[in-house]
This record gives structure tokens, sequence and C-alpha cells, in this order.
């Protein structure tokens, strides 16, 4: 029975854990739609701003994979699509042709610092600070 139960609360807080990312997700995404993002979006944006201090210094595709919530498939469409609106550019390594390297670009750069705080106010209300 005491195993049943602690089993039982271990499900309850795993579906509460499920429940604030659902909410927090939906906020983030309302909150950053009439910019054009969704929650992923900036994700990967902030990632890059905060892993390349200046414009056009760049990180490694590889080095996101692990931070961001995606597969590696989605990931790499979630790139195109943002350099497609020309918030970052991507270029392969010289020494190692296999490895890509994605940069904000100013536009990308210019956008982030706008919904910064339209993002963290939204995760602010969806964690229920």
């Amino acid at each position: 029975m005491a195993a049943e139960t602690a089993g039982t609360r271990l499900e309850e807080r795993w579906r509460d854990i499920l429940a604030v990312h659902a909410r927090t997700l939906g906020e983030i995404d309302r909150a950053l739609h009439p910019y054009g993002l969704g929650a992923s979006d900036f994700e990967v944006l902030d990632l890059l701003a905060t892993a390349t201090p200046g414009e056009g210094e760049q990180c490694r595709v590889q080095n996101l994979v692990g931070r961001v919530h995606l597969s590696q498939s989605a990931l790499s469409r979630l790139i195109a699509r943002l350099e497609k609106d020309r918030l970052v550019e991507r270029s392969v390594c010289a020494e190692d042709r296999r490895g890509v390297y994605v940069a904000l670009t100013r536009k990308g750069r210019d956008l982030h610092a706008e919904v910064l705080p339209v993002q963290r106010a939204a995760l602010a209300r969806g964690l229920g600070e």
C-alpha cells in the first residue's frame, strides 16, 4: 500500500510539472505571437544572445541541441525559419565541413532585446510569480 501511495504521489508531482510547463509555454507563445515568434523561436534567440555576446559571433548548432527541447531535425527547421526571417545566419565550419555555425544578425539581436522583457513577464505569469 505504501509503495502504491508513493507511486501515486510521484505521478501527481509529474502531472503538476507537466501542467505548469503547458501553462507557461502557452503564456509565452501568446505573448510572443504579435512579434512573429513562438516560445521555441525565442529560446534559440535567447541562447544565441547569451552564448555569443557580440554581433556576428557564432555558436555551433550542435551546442544548441542539448539545450533546446527539440529534436535535431526540428531545431534545424527552426533555424532555417529564423534564417529566412533574417534573424540568424548559418555558415559551415571551414575546418570541419560537417559542422554548422549559427549567429544572430543585427535584426535578431534587436528583436531579442525588444521581446526579452515580454518573454520574462510571460514566464513570471506562467510560473505564478
